[in-house]
């Protein structure tokens, strides 16, 4: 889990706070790509958004070599979703 700048979130017909991402890896073909599960959650944690996220092609093939691939996996998703890690 990573801490996130607050975004407000659509859940069930309110506007809800997020604050963390969680990620998991899914799927890894070990070669060309894989999939991270992430969910969006509040201050305590509770899930507001899920999804999935593929990585793949030269994403893929980098991914983990600048740092270490769990950080680096957070950086990535995050920046597909437009947002920020704090």
């Amino acid at each position: 889990m990573k801490a996130i700048q607050p975004i407000d979130v659509w859940v069930d017909g309110m506007l809800k706070e997020a604050t963390n991402l969680h990620l998991t890896l899914t799927y890894d073909n070990l070669e060309t790509e894989a999939v991270f599960a992430y969910t969006l959650c509040d201050d305590e944690n509770t899930a507001l958004v899920n999804g999935r996220l593929p990585i793949e092609g030269d994403d893929y093939q980098t991914w983990g070599t600048s740092t270490d691939a769990n950080s680096d996996a957070y950086v990535y998703v995050a920046s597909k979703l437009n947002l920020i890690l704090v």
